[in-house]
Parts: structure tokens; C-alpha cells; sequence
């Protein structure tokens, strides 16, 4: 599937930061497909995005993100398509969907929203 990403091809400013579209695979054995509903944004991410703290290039920065679960993989039992999830440390939230081991993802309960979520995961 394809869909759009905030991704980093050079240390620099946020002038580096490009828009673009880019290919999901579906989930494999042990990871989940989420579609983001909020991103948290941390100084770690402008450390990864700077180089000060480098990570391989090119990538998609953001260590935290909030939105519901649409596909999952083989074995996954931790959550199903259409929870609502968080997660934190895991590098590539800057994306609409992405996909994450599914054992890193934690269900919202109904009284937390997204954003909270994803601003409250990781503290920066």
C-alpha cells in the first residue's frame, strides 16, 4: 500500500525534512499495520533528523505515535484491527501507516484520546 511519510535523506535542518510518498508492505509474521491518528514531536527527533544522534539514512523520524490497528500478522494475539494503540521508542512515526512489532503497542482505554496518547508515550 502506498502512503505519504515526513523522511530525512541528509543530516540537516527541517529543511531536510521531505513529504513523499512510500510503499507499506502488509504486516508479517509478529508486526501490526497502524494508521496514525497523532505523533508526538521530541527533541530526539530533531537529534536524529540533525545527525547529532545518527540513525541510517534515509529514514523516518518520530519515536511515538497514537491510531488504530488496521491489519495484523501471523501470530500477533496482543491486538486486532480497529483497536485503538500508543506506542513509544520505536523510530518511524512521521508516517501516516506504518508498521511496528505489535508486542511494542499498547491499547487505549476509551477515556484516553489520541493525541493525548501520543504526547504523553515519550516525554521529550
Amino acid at each position: 500500500m502506498k502512503t505519504k511519510a515526513l523522511r530525512v535523506h541528509a543530516p540537516g535542518g527541517p529543511d531536510v525534512l521531505r513529504y513523499e510518498e512510500i510503499e507499506v508492505e502488509a504486516p508479517g509474521p509478529g508486526q501490526a499495520l497502524v494508521r496514525h491518528g497523532a505523533i508526538g514531536v521530541n527533541f530526539i527527533d530533531c537529534y536524529h533528523r540533525s545527525g547529532l544522534y545518527p540513525i541510517p539514512l534515509p529514514a523516518i523520524v518520530g519515536s511515538e505515535g497514537a491510531g488504530r490497528v488496521e491489519a495484523v500478522g501471523d501470530g500477533v494475539a496482543e491486538v486486532a484491527p480497529g483497536d485503538r494503540v500508543a506506542y513509544a521508542g520505536v523510530i518511524g512515526a512521521y508516517a501516516d501507516v506504518r508498521l511496528i512489532d505489535a508486542a511494542k503497542l499498547v491499547r487505549l482505554p476509551d477515556g484516553i484520546d489520541e493525541k493525548t496518547a501520543a504526547a504523553a508515550m515519550l516525554k521529550g
